[in-house]
């Protein structure tokens, strides 16, 4: 873990419980006097605090330093996904975190089952415990759209990651938001309301599950 996420880091004094409490005192075993670096992910400060003390139910840290130091990709990227099983997308979640990916909006495509719902509390968990783990300073934002329609006329610049002679590898430089299908592809109208040089897809003759192709065009346009 590169720091520890805490939403008042910054303040001169902290006193960790819970969970913190039990990844400093059980996990990492730390001990008076050790140093931690904390974020609280909003200002793009790295700050620096000293165990004051730590028993079994408390930590109490002090504040030494704070430097600015902002982590982030070289280029942004913002995935339109459509929605698949939750279980999936939380597997695949840290993932794209770690690649750097700004945005992701879920989009309940013709083709998503409805009965799907995201669960954001559980999906901020996860990608807080990842930006610990990687380093990334900034969360990545989410939010879910009812229609593709609705998506577009949010974000009308948007490429389509499909089946096409186009690949991603030729686009990428001018790709800043692309839409992900869910299983079993998008429908014959979702492909129509793309204009046909906007249309990008891999140079493989096999099919991907949603999560592959997803986790492959971050890959190929940020890393």
């Amino acid at each position: 873990m590169l720091y520890l996420y805490h939403s008042e880091a910054g303040a001169s004094t902290l006193t960790l419980t819970g969970d913190d409490h039990r990844y400093l005192f059980k996990v990492r075993r730390h001990k008076a006097e050790d140093h931690l670096h904390l974020r609280n992910l909003k200002d793009g400060m790295l700050y620096t605090y000293e165990i004051l003390s730590i028993d079994k139910r408390s930590v109490i840290l002090s504040l030494i330093s704070q430097q600015a130091l902002e982590i982030r990709p070289q280029r942004s990227l913002h995935i339109g996904w459509c929605v698949i099983e939750p279980k999936n997308i939380e597997k695949i979640l840290p993932s794209l975190n770690e690649m750097g990916v700004e945005k992701i909006s879920f989009i309940y495509c013709k083709r998503s089952q409805k009965s799907y719902k995201l669960d954001f509390k559980r999906l901020e968990k996860i990608l807080l415990n990842s930006s610990q783990q990687s380093g990334r300073s900034v969360m990545m934002e989410l939010e879910i759209f009812e229609t593709l329609g609705s998506f577009l006329i949010r974000y009308p610049e948007s490429y389509m990651l499909n089946f096409s002679d186009q690949s991603v590898d030729e686009m990428k430089d001018d790709i800043g938001t692309i839409v992900v299908g869910c299983e079993g592809g998008f429908s014959d109208d979702e492909i129509n309301t793309f204009d046909y040089n906007k249309i990008v897809g891999f140079s493989t003759p096999l099919v991907l599950k949603s999560e592959s192709a997803v986790c492959a065009v971050a890959a190929k346009i940020l890393l």
